[in-house]
């Protein structure tokens, strides 16, 4: 008898790992790569950006600079604790983005939001390396909760020329999980987007179709991916692998398109 529930347990325990493993390759996009469904122009569409600190984030603006709020409708920011810097210039970019909004013609404005929520630093300058894995947990932790539905929802208000703040209860719709998550270069990305694919693996209610990620290569990179860079190819963690400079397109680490700030 006891061999038996061995067998048996050794069968379940392996099942389960073939599963897990034949799971996992059909969420990493490098493995399964997948066309995204059209939308119809105006449908509410999220997007989540996560912003670095100092050149990272002015890089990251210089990417969304021609930007189309009709195509999406909501944009999250993910900045790290203490970067008041990057926070600042998100609310910048939103109120010009307003300003082109109103001013351009032809078109029929749609309903446009943003939140900016703060994360945990994976690691800090000059933290120790053994302390890492305890605050990158800590950062993967907060990294579902900004992945889930907005707490919180920014707008413009023209009858008193500011933006408002207004805080929404569980479950508000029309926004769920990012429609895109796009990045640029901090170890927070990394973590942010490992956060995605875990949910997409136990696949969370809402997750279907959602969290497609691209990643652009820091303008400074012309030789070498960034370490981040070098996680997220290493593991196909990402559906779209940009680069800036041509050669390394042709060593097979990510798609040039031309300099894109």
């Amino acid at each position: 008898m006891p061999a038996v529930s061995y067998v048996l347990a050794t069968a379940v325990l392996v099942l389960v790992l073939v599963s897990s493993f034949l799971r996992l390759l059909y969420v990493l996009p490098a493995f399964n790569p997948t066309i995204p469904h059209p939308r119809p122009r105006g449908q509410p569409t999220r997007l989540l950006v996560v912003l670095g600190s100092g050149g990272h984030t002015s890089e990251m603006f210089s990417l969304l600079r021609d930007l189309d709020p009709n195509l999406y409708t909501h944009r999250s920011y993910i900045v790290s604790g203490g970067d008041s810097f990057s926070a600042s210039k998100a609310v910048d970019f939103e109120r010009a983005l307003e300003t082109k909004r109103r001013h351009k013609q032809g078109t029929t404005p749609v309903p446009s939001t943003y939140d900016i929520s703060v994360i945990p630093r994976a690691r800090r300058i000059h933290q120790p390396l053994w302390t890492t894995p305890v605050s990158s947990l800590r950062c993967l932790v907060a990294c579902f909760a900004l992945l889930g539905p907005p707490r919180t929802r920014i707008s413009w208000r023209s009858d008193i020329n500011q933006h408002r703040t207004e805080r929404l209860a569980p479950g508000t719709p029309p926004y769920t999980y990012p429609d895109l998550i796009i990045a640029n270069g901090p170890a927070t990305a990394v973590l942010v987007i490992a956060a995605s694919l875990l949910l997409r693996f136990l696949k969370c209610r809402g997750t279907e179709g959602k969290m497609r990620t691209i990643y652009v290569e820091s303008w400074a990179r012309v030789n070498s991916l960034s370490l981040s860079g070098r996680i997220l190819v290493a593991c196909g963690m990402v559906d779209r692998m940009l680069v800036q400079w041509e050669n390394l397109s042709r060593k097979g680490l990510g798609d040039f398109i031309g300099a894109l700030i």
